[in-house]
């Protein structure tokens, strides 16, 4: 059993959708969660800006005691492949659970992807899913102003101008008839339920970030290192910019108040 918490990281805070599938599941652990939200969002990127920034999210979180690091991020996951672990730390991203999980879930064959551009221009999900279930038919869109919208409050299942842009950015997966869909940010399941509306209940919608945190136990659980405590564990909070804004919009994710909890990055 190892007491040390799980590391978690972000461009911003999409990655809070793993953490609170955390919360749920392995109630007793300690998380430490970075959010990167001075240089969100990271979707719109290069792929050697991104891999840069995932260096220094992963550096930061091994300055403290870990044992192991989810990336709850879509875009650092597509850039980074499927490495399991960092220098003997046991590491996920959110590729390889959210592909494993939609290819067991669809029944006609046909998965879309949703995702940041560069998500969606690396093409990881796509060769991800054709790999494991061969013949598997995918289809891909970009969702560019889906971040912007979650992280500005802009939620609400009758949000007229987030509706709008879900009906634009969903048609090409609906007309496809996919009966499976990868939300490939863990920004997209706050806004769930409308995608729900747009694309029809017979759609499973896989959430990246509650598939990083069940791959997070499992693994935990065959290594030997889940915590050995019984006391509900703590959530510790750091970002790259404003922890006052981070507190406020990290209440839509969490559904609770954080403050107190969250700290500055910068020394």
């Amino acid at each position: 059993m190892d007491n040390n918490a799980i590391g978690v990281f972000d461009s911003g805070l999409g990655g809070l959708t793993a953490v609170r599938e955390l919360n749920k599941i392995l109630p007793n652990e300690n998380i430490i969660y970075f959010g990167d939200t001075a240089r969100i969002p990271y979707g719109s990127r290069s792929r050697n800006t991104v891999l840069r920034y995932a260096n220094e999210d992963i550096e930061f979180l091994r300055k403290h005691d870990i044992k192991m690091i989810i990336a709850a991020c879509g875009t650092v996951s597509s850039v980074i492949g499927d490495i399991s672990d960092i220098d003997g730390i046991p590491f996920t991203g959110v590729l390889i659970p959210a592909s494993r999980s939609a290819c067991n879930a669809t029944k006609n064959g046909r998965i879309g992807i949703i995702g940041t551009p560069a998500t969606i221009r690396s093409g990881s999900f796509k060769k991800t899913v054709e790999a494991m279930r061969p013949g598997t038919q995918v289809f891909a869109n970009p969702c560019p102003l889906f971040v912007h919208l979650v992280e500005n409050g802009y939620i609400d299942r009758q949000n007229k101008v987030t509706k709008l842009v879900a009906e634009e950015y969903l048609e090409p997966i609906k007309k496809a008839g996919v009966d499976t869909l990868i939300l490939g940010c863990t920004h997209y399941p706050i806004i769930k339920e409308i995608i729900t509306d747009y694309m029809g209940d017979n759609v499973t919608l896989i959430d990246t970030g509650a598939e990083s945190a069940k791959y997070a136990k499992k693994c935990l659980s065959e290594k030997n290192l889940l915590s050995g405590s019984t006391e509900k564990g703590k959530n510790t909070f750091y970002v790259s910019d404003s922890t006052e804004l981070f507190g406020d919009t990290a209440r839509i994710f969490l559904g609770h108040d954080v403050s107190g909890d969250v700290f500055s990055s910068i020394k």
